[in-house]
C-alpha cells in the first residue's frame, strides 16, 4: 500500500511511537477503571464485547488522530459486521492506525489477567510500530520499524530455539464452534510435534510473547488486522519472522499468520502445510 507518507524517517517513527504508547496508555486506563462495572453482551455466540471495549477504542482514537489527523483509523468495534477485505484501507491510503482496545476480552470479563490494548501503525506495506500494554502485568511492549524492539524500555529478542519438538507455541481460535474446526486439527498435529501449546485468550499477547522469547511461535487462521499488525512489528523488530500460514508475505488483512522466532519457521511451516 503506497501513500503520501508511507516512506516515515525516524522522526516520524519516534513521533508516532510516543504517541501510540501514550494512547495505549489512556485506553488502558479506561480499561481499568470500566474493571468490575461494566456491561457485557455478545456480538455473536462467545464473541464478547463491553463498555470497557469501547472507552478504550474512543480514548486511544481521541489520542492518536489528535496528533496525526491525516492518517486513518481501523479499530475492532467500529469495524464489527464487516468484512476482512472492507476493513483493508484502499491502495494509496494514508498511514493507518489499526487498533484492538481490549484484546483479551473474554479474559477481562472473567477477570483472567490476560488482556491488552494493541495499536500497530501499517504504512508503505508494513507494520512500521507496534504497541501492545498489558496493564495487570504492567508490561509495555514496543517496537518501530528499523529501530528494535523493547519491554519495558529494554531490548527484547526471539528466542534461540531450533526446533519445533523443543518449541513452546501458541495460538488463537475464533469464538464459533464450526470455524474452530481446522485449527482444532492444527492443534492435535502440533500436539504430537512440539514441547507444548498454549491458548492464552489474546492474540496481541502471543505475538508479545514471541517478540519477547517466551513463546517459539505462534500460528492461527482467523485473526483481523487489529489483532496482528502490532504483534507483527514486536516480532520482526525482535529478530523473527512473520508471514500468512501458507508462506506468503505477512498481510494484516489476512487471516492467517505464522509468527516465529525464526529457526522454526520452516520447519513449523511444513507441519502446518503437509501437501506443499
Amino acid at each position: 500500500m503506497g501513500s503520501p507518507g508511507s516512506h516515515m524517517n525516524t522522526p516520524d517513527l519516534a513521533k508516532c511511537l510516543a504517541v501510540a504508547v501514550e494512547a495505549a496508555r489512556r485506553g488502558a486506563a479506561e480499561l481499568e477503571s470500566w474493571r468490575k462495572r461494566f456491561k457485557v453482551r455478545e456480538k455473536a455466540r462467545a464473541d464478547l464485547v463491553t463498555d470497557a471495549d469501547h472507552a478504550s477504542q474512543a480514548a486511544v482514537k481521541t489520542c492518536l488522530l489528535a496528533a496525526f489527523p491525516d492518517h486513518l483509523f481501523v479499530g475492532e468495534e467500529e469495524a464489527y459486521g464487516k468484512s476482512i477485505e472492507e476493513t483493508r484501507p484502499p491502495a494509496g491510503s494514508p498511514p493507518v492506525w489499526v487498533v484492538d482496545p481490549l484484546d483479551g476480552t473474554s479474559n477481562y470479563v472473567h477477570d483472567v489477567p490476560a488482556y491488552c490494548v494493541s495499536i500497530g501503525l501499517w504504512s508503505g506495506g508494513r507494520a512500521v510500530v507496534g504497541v501492545s500494554l498489558d496493564p495487570r502485568m504492567d508490561e509495555l511492549f514496543t517496537a518501530a520499524a528499523g529501530h528494535g524492539a523493547f519491554l519495558n524500555g529494554e531490548p527484547m529478542r526471539v528466542s534461540e530455539t531450533a526446533a519445533v519438538r523443543d518449541a513452546l507455541l501458541s495460538t488463537g481460535f475464533p469464538a464459533g464452534w464450526a470455524q474452530q474446526q481446522r485449527n482444532l486439527a492444527a492443534w492435535r498435529t502440533l500436539s504430537e510435534h512440539s514441547q507444548a501449546l498454549r491458548r492464552t485468550g489474546s492474540t496481541a499477547l502471543n505475538l508479545a510473547y514471541v517478540a519477547a522469547g517466551r513463546f517459539d511461535g505462534y500460528w492461527a487462521y482467523d485473526n483481523w488486522a487489529w489483532d496482528v499488525t502490532a504483534g507483527a512489528c514486536l516480532v520482526a523488530e525482535a529478530g523473527g519472522t512473520v508471514t500468512t500460514a501458507d508462506g506468503a508475505a505477512f498481510d494484516p488483512f489476512r487471516q492467517d499468520i505464522l509468527a516465529t522466532n525464526g529457526p522454526t519457521h520452516a520447519e513449523l511451516h511444513r507441519i502446518l502445510n503437509p501437501a506443499g
